[in-house]
């Protein structure tokens, strides 16, 4: 197999921080444990040097992890692995969009640059859809996750370090869990990292424009309506694992003002699910938008 190539810096920067483009900072390393974490202290020891819409980006990831703690391994330059640092002036009680948000980018990005269908699942999820001749898992159906999403709040900054994972051109061999997926597997048209590192900040941009125009308003902002556009979750019979080990199954009905996940239980109760209070979402059946 071809060596795969390094991320051209010097063409990111140019096309990437200020004045050409949006971002305040860019750094690409060749290693580090988990970008995420490395943004998270540098914003607790140094909060000065990483001001809004900072972004760390590596070329490999050698203990890359989601919600919960779970883990997130590639091979060096077969995904694209970063971080950007939000620092809304909304507030924290804004934060629960932001993993939404970056999602609804996410979802933009991957459908411009490598035509893949991708959505959303709740709340931090990206998916493609591997059509019938993939086989069916359960929770999953057809569909595969190719990128995640961690947000974490520095509340002394205040700010939020916002990891964004996407398989890029990883084989099947390659992949860590059955569920998982990459760009090439899935049919891309285009399985560039800088390409999609690219639409990636643009796509976040805009999406976060938006909303700061609006003061942390989703709601107002018109983007409760575009994420649940390309959210699968909704409409599906969903099984929510709470903090408390117990089980909440029904029907995912919409998104709150919040962001939270409504679902709908069999006694006709509706319950609002926060991010923070669920470990998994996995949907039963069918999936898809």
């Amino acid at each position: 197999m071809t060596a795969r190539p390094p991320l051209e810096v010097d063409t990111l920067r140019e096309l990437l921080l200020a004045p050409a483009g949006p971002l305040a900072r860019l750094d690409v390393v060749d290693e580090v444990g988990s970008t995420n974490d490395d943004v998270v202290a540098a914003l607790s020891t140094d909060p000065d040097a990483w001001p809004h819409a900072s972004l760390l980006v590596a070329e490999h990831q050698t203990a890359g992890h989601g919600r919960a703690g779970r883990t997130w391994t590639t091979p060096p330059r077969s995904a694209l692995a970063c971080t950007f640092v939000a620092r809304p002036r909304s507030g924290p009680a804004t934060y629960g969009w932001l993993p939404l948000l970056a999602g609804l980018g996410t979802v933009r990005a991957l459908r411009a640059t490598a035509g893949v269908a991708a959505v959303l699942k709740w709340p931090n999820d990206v998916l493609v859809d591997l059509g019938a001749a993939a086989p069916r898992l359960d929770g999953w159906g057809t569909t595969r996750k190719v990128a995640g999403i961690l947000a974490r709040a520095v509340p002394e900054v205040p700010a939020v370090a916002v990891g964004i994972g996407v398989n890029v051109d990883q084989r099947a061999e390659e992949l860590p869990v059955p569920w998982a997926t990459s760009l090439a597997l899935a049919g891309a048209r285009s399985a560039d990292r800088g390409n999609v590192l690219v639409a990636l900040v643009r796509a976040l941009e805009e999406v976060a424009q938006r909303w700061s125009e609006h003061d942390g308003d989703a709601a107002a902002a018109g983007l409760v309506d575009e994420v649940a556009s390309v959210c699968s979750t909704l409409g599906q019979h969903v099984r929510v694992e709470l903090p408390s080990g117990t089980d909440l199954v029904g029907t995912a009905t919409g998104l709150a003002d919040d962001g939270a996940l409504l679902v709908r239980a069999g006694d006709g109760t509706v319950h609002h699910v926060l991010a923070g209070d669920v470990a998994h979402v996995r949907v039963t059946g069918a999936t898809g938008p």
